[in-house]
């Protein structure tokens, strides 16, 4: 029962550390056998394993040589024997290096980190999206999970790349979703908006049950669904379609010396929005006083969120008072 327990063992280790434990043990065997055949030449057992290994590696320092036949012989074994081993160690360690690499760029390897970002969906949105959060934060940890790519390097976008469907626990656990700080899904614009909603859905319902208390943004495309993604358990929802439709009657309306795209592209890029419960130091103040407190603060106040109804640039004499949120921006 002990050998089949230790066999079973013995080959669930990676095949590497196996051989690296096989040339220690040919390394040991030798440097004892040549410390007992020669004891003056080889005064101790780690001088005859110091021996055994520059012998084997065929570095031959020549600091211990046997002077015996029988020490000789057993050198000539050695070569024959714990260099062949040596080779195969190094080929095999090159070997698994290469697959390891080769793994990873294919997404077939389960991510160890934790606190990590998880992003589901390959499409201009996501790479976008890497970059900037690569340019704000370089040490963030990012997992893309995708089953239409194929493979990407590590070299091209900093990402440890997922292969397999989001809507799989299997594949949720190999992102570590249990650990992951947050979840973007993005909807796949190259299917129905119906058919790209309900995949997000899914996705959010398999999420939501393998970690209860993730945060988990989800893009949804038709109006309809909003309420079945936050019933999946979606944390934020973002609704694409009425963004882009609201830019574009910027765009078509704005005057011509603005630029509404390319601000709010700046804007995102490089600040933060923040809503903040209005403090008692500000109740029955006017909009004009807290904006200049919050300025000092490097806090631009934009408006205030009340009875669920936002206040854009209200007038600078408007009254603030208990439960109103405060909408700012700031630095990251």
């Amino acid at each position: 029962m002990t050998i089949k327990l230790v066999k079973r063992i013995y080959f669930r280790i990676p095949i590497v550390i196996r051989l690296l434990f096989i040339v220690f043990l040919i390394m040991l065997f030798f440097g004892s056998v040549i410390h007992f055949i020669e004891p003056k030449q080889f005064p101790t057992i780690f001088d005859g394993v110091w021996w055994a290994f520059v012998t084997g590696a065929t570095v031959g320092y020549g600091d211990f040589i046997p002077l015996t036949v029988v020490g000789r012989v057993i050198g000539i074994l050695l070569i024959l024997t714990g260099g062949g081993f040596l080779a195969f160690y190094i080929t095999s360690l090159s070997a698994a290096t290469m697959k390891h690499e080769k793994d990873l760029e294919f997404g077939k390897l389960a991510f160890k980190g934790a606190r990590h970002v998880i992003i589901i969906g390959w499409n201009e949105r996501s790479k976008q999206l890497i970059n900037m959060i690569v340019d704000v934060d370089p040490n963030m940890k990012i997992v893309l999970i995708d089953h239409t790519l194929q493979h990407i390097t590590f070299q091209q976008y900093p990402v440890h790349f997922i292969h397999g469907d989001a809507t799989e626990d299997e594949i949720l656990r190999r992102a570590n979703i249990a650990q992951a700080e947050r979840v973007l899904i993005t909807a796949n614009i190259t299917k129905k908006e119906r058919e790209a909603d309900i995949y997000t859905i899914l996705t959010t319902v398999a999420i939501r049950g393998n970690n209860e208390d993730i945060q988990i943004v989800a893009e949804i495309l038709a109006k309809t669904q909003i309420e079945n993604a936050l019933r999946a358990g979606a944390s934020t929802i973002i609704r694409s379609n009425d963004f882009m439709s609201a830019l574009f009657f910027h765009e078509l309306s704005h005057t011509k010396t603005a630029t509404p795209f390319e601000d709010i592209l700046q804007i995102l890029g490089n600040q933060q929005f923040f809503h903040t419960i209005l403090s008692e130091e500000f109740e029955g103040q006017t909009f004009l006083t807290a904006s200049g407190t919050l300025l000092k603060k490097h806090h631009l106040l934009l408006g205030l969120i009340r009875d669920q109804q936002y206040k854009v640039n209200p007038p600078a004499d408007f009254i603030l008072k208990k439960g109103d949120i405060f909408v700012t921006l700031s630095n990251w």
